[in-house]
């Protein structure tokens, strides 16, 4: 077992809309999701999160995005655009339980859904998977009920057309994908691993 990390400073960076989403108890997070950006950079991710993407409705709910909680650089800095005490949107059908961990990453960017373009070779830097790790143990100390991680491949394993040819399909969502570390970050988190 991997000894513990001293924690990076968590820069919180709130996304605008943060106060319209929906607020949980703590003790409602019992999962973390890691997932990939699938794009080039932080500055990049920033302005995906900060898209709205549903729209305030006549109860003043809405006007809110897709997002995750935190994000990790390439240089293990990690930034917190969402508080875990809210819900974000960055899993379908998993939201109101998790928190959503986003690495930089270009996965399959820019052709997500190309065929021919599937290949997810960027590698994890070692700085960025020992800010997660050590981002991990920090939430597992101030959630304790979060006994469980997946991979955002793991829980959306829908099929979509294929973008180069409709009559091919490909996964929705790959991330973090194949080259992510899953045996040194379960070693050092000792959470479980939920593939449904």
């Amino acid at each position: 077992m991997l000894p513990d990390l001293s924690p990076s400073p968590v820069i919180h960076d709130p996304l605008p809309y943060e106060a319209r989403l929906e607020p949980r108890p703590a003790a409602q997070i019992d999962l973390v999701v890691i997932h990939c950006t699938e794009l080039p950079d932080l500055a990049t991710a920033r302005e995906y999160g900060e898209r709205i993407l549903y729209e305030e409705r006549a109860d003043g709910s809405g006007g809110t995005g897709n997002s995750g909680h935190y994000y990790v650089d390439r240089d293990g800095t990690v930034l917190q655009y969402i508080k875990p005490e809210r819900i974000a949107h960055h899993t379908r059908g998993y939201n109101p339980r998790s928190i959503g961990i986003e690495l930089v990453n270009t996965g399959r960017f820019p052709h997500w859904l190309d065929s021919n373009h599937q290949a997810m070779d960027e590698a994890y830097t070692e700085a960025q998977i020992d800010a997660l790790i050590a981002l991990l143990q920090r939430l597992q100390t101030d959630y304790p009920t979060l006994k469980l991680i997946a991979g955002h491949e793991d829980l959306d394993t829908n099929e979509v057309e294929a973008s180069d040819d409709p009559t091919k399909k490909v996964r929705r969502k790959r991330d973090p994908g194949p080259l992510f570390p899953w045996p040194r970050v379960l070693d050092a988190v000792k959470l479980q691993r939920l593939t449904p």
